[in-house]
């Protein structure tokens, strides 16, 4: 199995529109108001969603400096990362789970100013307790409602919780150092590997990697279920529930009726309805990988590994084709909105001439995209 430390390690919106207006909630789990205060759009899936982007493909670099990995506070390329993975926003900071410092980083959006939240640089572990206090190891993937971060731990198997205005860290459900697939509550019930994460605020969506399935946590009880897939089989079968199989899926975000999966070892995306648990293939062909746009089956990726939505589009960290890839949810469409295919490095520019090595998380603010670079350890903005 291989693990993120290893890469270095007009419908629906006149919907979601609507919906606000009348005061109702943006998904299955209700709606956020976002960082962004607009009345259309809404906290879900640990990103602003609600309007359709358009991009200039501008890449530039908001925080850390290419090839300094560390563990340094500060401001834009003052600040320091060592090996940034997942990342969430709620319109106004953006949340990263610095992986190698074991530690959940706030990157104020308006600034670059970049600050601990939880967790101690050097020290690993697993325990619960207040910013500095708290231990994390191997913290993979975080999603946010606004109030608070969920974050996986890989190695640890565990789903932890961090309250955003106090820095208090819980354990919400797994046990550290205890692997498995047990459905169950709390401490009872366990994962293997859990690496992308995702919520609408009432439920986190969690993808299971090495059981190769899709975990539903429900937040107020920590009641874990098995969505979709089944433990211990592994390949690229659409189908509902338990029928459908996943191969070392990672990424994982909702629009909070569907979710929407990057399948990193079968090169694809994948949707899931919540509701049903019916799995379809959206883009890519298992087995096939490449970097090749199109629509559907006939569109190539290679080694996707984080994904997040406006609610319209996919937005995919094509990890080995160092690139950044749009998917349109209604028609399969793929397109390479920033990167170029073989090509790695650090550059700031537009479209296909700027550079990326290992793009590992993204997440949407409403406006720009912000990408965790991991390889360069940096936080990049698309816009």
């Amino acid at each position: 199995m291989k693990t993120f430390k290893t890469f270095l390690l007009p419908l629906f919106l006149l919907f979601t529109t609507l919906l606000a207006a009348c005061g109702g909630g943006g998904g299955a789990g209700g709606g956020y108001s976002g960082g962004t205060g607009t009345s259309n759009t809404s906290q879900m899936g640990g990103s602003i969603q609600g309007k359709a982007l358009a991009f200039s493909n501008q890449v530039t670099t908001l925080a850390g400096t290419a090839g300094s990995s560390g563990f340094t506070n500060g401001t834009g390329a003052a600040a320091l990362f060592h090996d940034p993975r997942g990342i969430a926003t709620d319109g106004t900071n953006l949340y990263v789970a610095d992986g190698s410092n074991n530690t959940l980083r706030r990157v104020v959006i308006a600034t670059g100013v970049v600050t601990t939240l939880a967790g101690a640089a050097g020290s690993s572990g697993t325990a619960d307790g207040t910013g500095a206090a708290a231990l994390f190891s191997d913290p993979t993937g975080v999603t946010t409602d606004g109030t608070n971060l969920y974050v996986t731990e890989q190695t640890a198997h565990t789903i932890r919780k961090v309250v955003i205005a106090t820095g208090v860290v819980t354990t919400l459900a797994g046990t550290a150092g205890s692997s498995g697939s047990v459905d169950g509550t709390g401490a009872a019930a366990r994962f293997s590997q859990p690496t992308g994460i995702t919520t609408d605020g009432t439920n986190l969506y969690v993808m299971d990697s090495a059981n190769n399935t899709i975990r539903k946590l429900v937040i107020a009880t920590s009641v874990v279920t098995t969505l979709a897939g089944t433990a211990g089989s592994s390949g690229s079968a659409d189908g509902t529930g338990t029928a459908a199989r996943f191969n070392e899926s990672l990424g994982i975000t909702t629009d909070g009726t569907s979710l929407y999966v990057v399948d990193y070892g079968n090169s694809t995306i994948r949707k899931v309805v919540i509701a049903t648990g019916v799995v379809t293939t959206l883009a890519g062909t298992a087995g096939s990988s490449g970097s090749v746009d199109g629509t559907g089956a006939a569109a190539r990726f290679h080694e996707p590994m984080e994904i997040t939505t406006d609610g319209a589009n996919l937005y995919v960290a094509d990890r080995y084709n160092q690139a950044v890839r749009k998917v349109v949810i209604a028609t399969g469409v793929v397109t390479t909105l920033a990167g170029t295919a073989g090509s790695s490095g650090s550059t700031d520019g537009t479209g296909a001439e700027a550079r990326f090595r290992n793009p590992v998380g993204i997440t949407i603010d409403g406006t720009n995209l912000y990408v965790t670079d991991g390889g360069n350890n940096t936080i990049r903005k698309i816009q």
